[in-house]
């Protein structure tokens, strides 16, 4: 017992003089820090752990978008034979634009000052309605002014239409086409139809400015690109009307020239368009 008691207060004794001097082995043995740091930095470097510096910042700018740039500082100058450019986004179709739509040009007599000679019984065509008849010339009082006005009767539509005299001109009131621009029509639906490559809202478009136009070639072009013969697909909804409204003013213009039945007219429209 006195053994253990004796090893027990030895160890005390060493650990007591351990705490009470920490910091003297280290102050005994001088360490070479920066050796070591400087050993560390080979090791990582030799085994490829050496931390990386990260790449300097570029200036970078996103580039602008490319309509941005075109109508910053450049200015649209058209081609040759171009027409000229049209307020809108860039991109949008816009009348006037290669491939947009245009309306057909309408030539209306210059008015001269002169009234319109017509008289109660001709035919006339008013381009938005087609084929009347005249009642008479009347005159008429609107808001206390004295007006003299052209009557006018469309027997399909139902309609009664009273032109001012001096509007009737302008409006694109006329007489009845000569024989001889009836048969220009004939002609054009014998041609090759012509069929543009675009939206068909577009072509709708046009085909009505055409048939409101009150030529007759031009509703011939009309009845010419919608007609349909035997083995080609069958028309839409929307083409079948059309076709029919263009082919209803040809028709009725033809049969007041050569002075014969509607049905007849169309039936002699329809034999030209299968016999080209």
């Amino acid at each position: 017992m006195t053994k253990d008691k004796k090893a027990v207060k030895k160890a005390a004794s060493k650990m007591a003089g351990k705490s009470k001097n920490p910091g003297a082995k280290a102050a005994g043995s001088k360490t070479n820090r920066p050796a070591i740091a400087a050993k560390h930095r080979n090791v990582m470097k030799n085994n490829n752990l050496a931390p990386k510096a990260a790449p300097a910042k570029a200036n970078f700018k996103p580039a602008a978008p490319l309509h941005a740039a075109a109508n910053a500082n450049a200015r649209f100058m058209p081609a040759k034979g171009m027409p000229p450019r049209m307020p809108g986004k860039p991109g949008h179709m816009r009348p006037g634009m290669p491939g947009g739509f245009r309306a057909p040009a309408v030539v209306r007599p210059l008015y001269t000052g002169k009234e319109p000679e017509f008289s109660a019984g001709d035919y006339v065509v008013y381009p938005t309605h087609g084929v009347g008849r005249i009642q008479g010339v009347e005159h008429q009082e609107i808001a206390g002014t004295s007006l003299k006005v052209i009557v006018i009767t469309f027997e399909k539509e139902r309609m009664t239409l009273r032109v001012p005299v001096g509007k009737a001109t302008n409006s694109g009131l006329r007489r009845l086409s000569s024989r001889k621009e009836m048969e220009t029509a004939l002609k054009t639906l014998k041609g090759r139809s012509r069929i543009r490559r675009m939206m068909w809202s577009r072509r709708a478009q046009e085909y009505e400015a055409k048939i409101n136009s009150g030529d007759p070639v031009s509703i011939a072009e009309v009845v010419r690109d919608l007609f349909r013969n035997a083995g080609q697909p069958d028309q839409s909804y929307s083409e079948r009307q059309i076709y029919q409204a263009a082919l209803d003013r040809l028709a009725r213009e033809l049969a007041a020239v050569e002075k014969i039945d509607e049905m007849a007219a169309a039936q002699k429209l329809e034999s030209v368009l299968r016999a080209a």
